[in-house]
């Protein structure tokens, strides 16, 4: 899937902020826009080539959005905003449900709120997406690299819905090839771990899917194991 179109490669020097870094862009300093809050310190570090996407918005305080990482000889997709759409493309190409009708995104269930919905054999489905950017030398991935209690609730929300009978599911989005499997990070955010095993025996059904990654695209290729 194509997510970018107007794409320029710089050298990342540091983060001001979550929302805010410093770049180096034809030896001139850039103000950026990460789209991404986590902590990305294994990626975002000074004289990264980093791939910026130019704002077609002339009324922003920043011109360009930060996007893509180069890390260990591999393009990874920082852009919270970049899994849903290649999870969409997925499913509609039935690769999470056989059968799976109406899918639909930013759905209300009770006091959650999920990134997809569906109908499948007369019963409702809820899906959650997680973008993966944490990865270590031997190509397992993490998640979360940050503690998220709202990643927490989402997985409570799911667990509710598979005890009234709904289908749930996660689904992490790896963003990079060649993963050997994904796992909880315990050392960051235990409580995260322990509700996903929790969904899992559940009922919650858990599955990971690494993708090539180009500084334009983004593709899911192969599911991984998924490691509680």
């Amino acid at each position: 899937m194509k997510l970018y179109h107007r794409l320029t490669q710089a050298l990342f020097l540091r983060r001001l902020n979550r929302f805010v870094a410093e770049v180096s862009l034809d030896g001139q300093t850039q103000t950026v826009h990460v789209k991404n809050t986590g902590r990305l310190g294994e990626l975002l570090l000074p004289g990264a080539a980093v791939w910026l996407e130019e704002s077609d918005n002339p009324a922003r305080k920043t011109r360009f959005d930060l996007v893509c990482v180069e890390n260990r000889g591999y393009v990874v997709n920082i852009d919270s905003q970049a899994p849903n759409p290649v999870f969409r493309e997925w499913a509609d190409r039935g690769g999470w449900a056989d059968g799976l009708i109406g899918l639909r995104g930013e759905v209300f269930r009770g006091d959650s709120r999920f990134d997809f919905a569906y109908t499948r054999n007369g019963s409702p489905g809820y899906v959650e997406v997680k973008g993966v950017t944490l990865f270590d030398d031997s190509g397992m991935a993490f998640f979360p690299d940050a503690p998220t209690e709202r990643g927490v609730k989402h997985l409570r929300g799911l667990i509710e819905a598979r005890r009234e009978g709904c289908e749930a599911g996660v689904c992490f989005i790896l963003q990079r090839d060649n993963v050997a499997g994904l796992k909880p990070n315990d050392r960051t955010h235990p409580a995260f771990g322990q509700a996903l095993r929790e969904a899992a025996a559940a009922g919650v059904t858990i599955r990971a899917l690494s993708c090539l990654v180009t500084p334009e695209s983004c593709e899911a290729c192969r599911e991984v194991p998924v490691i509680l």
